[in-house]
């Protein structure tokens, strides 16, 4: 609601707001958007929409195929001089403005000629075929409801306003990274599954990128590498390139099932020599991995990753929305920036080097070959020889997931 009465506030002063959403989260807030349509500074569209507005479930099923595939780009752009891309999504949990749980994510701000990139791309995705005017789709809207007055809001906005960060770009202070940035992204018709294989991002990131020769982190909340994906894995690592992967614990993600694709993977990784870590739930500042905080309220004790990066052999990076599953590969939309910096890339390493010891368990093979994870607690390691942090109900059926042929589906 923030965001959308700052686009209201921008149109008031004559700024042209394009707004183009996904239409997989925008249920019950049809109303709320045409009061947007309806400004005459302010355009919506909908990308890949649900033509049955009332019951979306049935209009999911009656059109799967098109509809199971989503326009997953984030990014936005002001006046064609500065752009922010990465993995976030607009929701309170993306900003650590949810009392329940809290996405770690990850953003990049860019000036300069990659800009134009990024918005020549928008141009292409809301000038396609799959992008339809709020109109078209929302032919007798109800009147929006009356705009709630949320605490949260306030305390949010307050918390913005002491944020060093904001501080620093007001007061035109904000260190900037001078490099060479690419940006990438997927043809928009790929939900209609008519793009080519080689415009796909996948595809052109592992062009760019090559055979990392000696280091590659990667972080991904979702990571379900296939066949295809764990064979180019197991291929770097053994020819002696350092891997380390963060993603997702059991506990800790927000699509179970996708921890199914990922589990199965893990021994085979680890006999390679890669580096497994799984981020725990609980958060730092909590003293006790079982407290949760109840009720609404800015922050959280729970934590999920939800930032999308890579980086190859300290000197470049890559910044964007895209995961290494199947779905960002195959049938969702990505974007992202390849930034090449010594920096950037050496930030990412050091601060996975100061923050897995403390926010992450450590996946390792015993003497058996059976996988166990460790953690640091109190300044001792503490070991798990099952799933910390779930139950074995849960467990069980991760496991019989593992057994279905839905990877590409995760």
């Amino acid at each position: 609601m923030l965001m959308f009465n700052a686009l209201r506030k921008a149109a008031e002063r004559g700024v042209r707001v394009r707004l183009l959403l996904d239409d997989n989260n925008t249920g019950g807030l049809d109303a709320i958007l045409a009061t947007l349509d309806a400004h005459p500074q302010i355009e919506v569209r909908l990308f890949n929409p649900n033509g049955i507005r009332s019951m979306r479930t049935l209009g999911l099923v009656a059109d799967f195929w098109r509809l199971n595939r989503r326009m997953h780009n984030k990014s936005f752009t002001a006046d064609n001089k500065v752009t922010i891309i990465g993995g976030r999504n607009v929701g309170d949990e993306y900003f650590g403005a949810a009392g329940d749980i809290s996405f770690a994510d990850l953003d990049v701000i860019a000036a300069g000629p990659v800009v134009k990139a990024v918005s020549d791309d928008f141009d292409r995705y809301w000038n396609s075929p799959s992008a339809y005017p709020l109109a078209l789709m929302v032919t007798d809207p109800e009147p929006a409801p009356p705009a709630a007055v949320d605490p949260d809001a306030k305390a949010y906005l307050d918390a913005i306003q002491q944020s060093a960060f904001l501080q620093q770009m007001l007061g035109g202070t904000l260190q900037l990274e001078w490099a060479h940035a690419r940006f990438l992204s997927d043809d928009p018709a790929k939900v209609l599954d008519k793009s080519t294989p080689d415009a796909n991002i996948a595809t052109r990131l592992k062009a760019l990128f090559g055979q990392p020769e000696r280091n590659l982190d990667l972080v991904s909340p979702y990571f379900v590498p296939g066949e295809d994906g764990a064979a180019a894995v197991l291929e770097i690592a053994k020819k002696g390139a350092k891997i380390r992967i963060l993603t997702n614990s059991l506990e800790a993600t927000d699509v179970a099932a996708v921890h199914a694709g990922y589990a199965k993977w893990r021994k085979p990784l680890l006999e390679a020599g890669v580096e497994l870590y799984e981020l725990r739930r609980a958060s730092t500042d909590e003293p006790s991995r079982e407290k949760k905080r109840s009720g609404a309220g800015f922050g959280s004790s729970d934590a999920s990753l939800h930032a999308k990066t890579f980086g190859v052999d300290g000197n470049r990076i890559f910044v964007g929305s895209f995961n290494f599953d199947q779905r960002s590969i195959h049938l969702n939309t990505e974007m992202g920036m390849v930034i090449d910096s010594v920096e950037l890339a050496d930030r990412l390493s050091k601060t996975l080097d100061r923050t897995l010891p403390m926010r992450a368990y450590e996946v390792l093979l015993d003497e058996k070959g059976n996988v166990y994870w460790v953690e640091g607690r109190d300044g001792k390691l503490v070991r798990h020889d099952v799933e910390p942090g779930t139950t074995w109900l849960k467990r069980a059926a991760v496991n019989g997931l593992s057994w279905l042929p839905i990877d590409w589906l995760l």
